[in-house]
């Protein structure tokens, strides 16, 4: 539970957010196939190791099924990762297996494209059609 005194009201719901709430998920109301491509520009997360901050931008694609999520819980989601300590392979996995599980989606693609620290730059890409 974060400290409401000493948080600003975004800080304080990025700290209680909770990505498996069904509020979070809104029914889909077409039964066309159709793509929904959002980019999430400013993913920041800990290096486990040192500390350092780690930027990316993040491509989500998906096909949806049943549901959709809801853009504003897609952005919390996003931004709980801020003062995580985890790794680009682990938080690229967790974001995928998060949102695959509870959208359920026919199909869907992540990609986490971090910037370049110490002169490496990392690309995770993880694809339902590869999973099958």
């Amino acid at each position: 539970m974060s400290d409401t005194i000493n948080c600003k009201y975004g800080e304080d719901e990025i700290n209680n957010f909770d990505i498996n709430s069904e509020e979070n998920f809104w029914p889909n109301e077409h039964k066309k196939n159709y793509t929904i491509n959002i980019d999430l520009p400013e993913f920041m997360c800990k290096c486990p190791r040192s500390g350092y901050p780690d930027f990316a931008t993040i491509k989500l694609s998906y096909v949806p099924n049943n549901k959709v999520i809801e853009l504003k819980a897609l952005k919390l989601y996003i931004n709980s990762f801020m003062n995580r300590h985890i790794s680009h392979e682990n938080s690229a996995n967790e974001i995928y297996d998060s949102l695959f599980t509870k959208l359920q989606p026919k199909s869907m693609k992540v990609i986490a494209d971090y910037n370049p620290r110490g002169n490496v730059h990392t690309i995770i890409e993880i694809n339902s059609e590869d999973n099958i």
